[in-house]
C-alpha cells in the first residue's frame, strides 16, 4: 500500500469458545476459501454490518471440533488476506491471573508472552527467511477504538494487559498459574500465539479482547476452572461480545483510511533477509498470497 493510497476496511473477526457466528449480517453467506497452507477452520461468514464488509470465521470450526494445538492457523490468516481483510479483531475466552480482572471483565491486550511450544508459527520457511518485529504486536489503533466502543456500550474492558499463551490443551497447574502472575501477566489462553504473529506476517490489522471466564486455579477462594463454570460465564460474555462486535464494525469500517497509523500494513517492510536469487520459487509463489506487496 502506497502513502497516498486509500482502501475500503473489510473486518476481520475471528470469533473463539462460544461464538460459532455473527448476528445482523445483511447478505449472510456461508464460503469455502482454499489457501496454499490448506483449509481453515471452517467456511467463512460473508457479510455486511451498517454497510461495512465484514468476514466471520470461527476459531475451532462451528461446535468446536479442533482442538487449541491442531488449528491451521495459517490457512486461518491466509483465508482472511485471500478474503481481503485488513483489520482483524480476535475474541477470546481467557483467564485471568489478576484480582482486578474477574470473571465477565474484558480485557483489551497489548502484549503477548508465548509459550506454546508445538505450532507452525510462520508462513516464511527455508528458501524464504523473514523477520519481523513483535515488539508492538497487535494494533493500538483497533485496540483504542475497541476501548472506546466498549465504554459507550458500558461493558467493563480494561485497556492493556500481558497475555500469556499456552500450549493446552489441560488448564494450568497451579504452580504455572503462579509462576505467570509473578511475571505480570494478565490473562492466560490458548489461541492468540501464532494467530497474532501470522497476522502481522500477513500485514492484517490485529487486535484482542480477551473475555475472562474464571481466575485460571491460582485463586484459593473460587473453584478451580471447569469446563461447566466457563461455559457459563461465556454464555454471559458472549452477549456482551456480540453488542461490542455490532458497534465496533461500523466504527472501524465506516470510511476509507489510508496507512495504518501503527503501521501494521507495513510490517513486512524490511523483514526479508534471504537474497531474491537464493529464494525458492515455490515457496514464494505461496507466498504472494500473503506477502505479494513485497515479493
Amino acid at each position: 500500500m502506497s502513502e497516498n493510497e486509500v482502501v475500503e476496511p473489510v473486518i476481520g473477526l475471528v470469533g473463539g469458545s462460544g461464538l460459532y457466528d455473527i448476528d445482523g449480517l445483511e447478505d449472510k453467506e456461508w464460503r469455502t476459501v482454499e489457501t496454499p497452507w490448506g483449509m481453515p477452520s471452517d467456511q467463512l461468514l460473508f457479510g455486511r454490518l451498517d454497510g461495512v464488509k465484514c468476514v466471520f470465521l470461527p476459531r475451532h470450526g462451528r461446535g468446536h471440533p479442533i482442538p487449541p494445538s491442531r488449528l491451521n492457523y495459517k490457512a486461518n490468516i491466509a483465508a482472511l488476506k485471500i478474503s481481503g481483510v485488513t483489520d482483524i479483531v480476535s475474541l477470546s475466552a481467557v483467564g485471568s491471573l489478576k484480582e482486578e480482572l474477574p470473571p465477565g471483565r474484558f480485557v483489551i491486550i497489548d502484549q503477548f508472552i508465548d509459550r506454546t511450544i508445538a505450532r507452525d508459527k510462520s508462513f516464511f520457511d527455508t528458501g524464504c527467511v523473514a523477520h519481523i518485529s513483535m515488539a508492538d504486536p497487535l494494533c493500538n489503533r483497533v485496540g483504542d477504538v475497541l476501548k472506546a466502543e466498549a465504554d459507550k456500550l458500558g461493558i467493563e474492558a480494561t485497556r492493556k494487559g500481558t497475555y500469556l499463551v499456552m500450549e493446552g490443551p489441560q488448564f494450568s497447574t497451579r504452580a504455572e498459574s503462579e509462576l505467570y502472575r509473578t511475571w505480570g501477566c494478565s490473562v492466560i489462553g490458548m489461541t492468540n500465539m501464532p494467530e497474532a504473529s501470522l497476522a502481522r506476517e500477513a500485514e492484517i490489522c490485529y487486535a484482542t479482547v480477551a473475555m475472562v471466564t474464571d481466575y485460571d486455579c491460582w485463586h484459593t477462594e473460587h473453584d478451580n476452572v471447569t469446563v461447566d463454570s466457563v461455559v457459563k460465564i461465556m454464555q454471559a460474555n458472549s452477549a456482551k461480545a456480540k453488542a461490542l462486535v455490532k458497534a465496533v464494525i461500523p466504527a472501524l469500517g465506516g470510511k476509507k483510511r489510508g496507512l495504518c497509523s501503527a503501521g501494521c500494513d507495513r510490517a513486512l517492510e524490511y523483514a526479508l533477509i534471504t537474497a531474491p536469487d537464493a529464494r525458492d520459487p515455490e515457496l514464494m509463489g505461496k507466498l504472494k498470497t500473503i506477502a505479494g506487496r513485497v515479493i
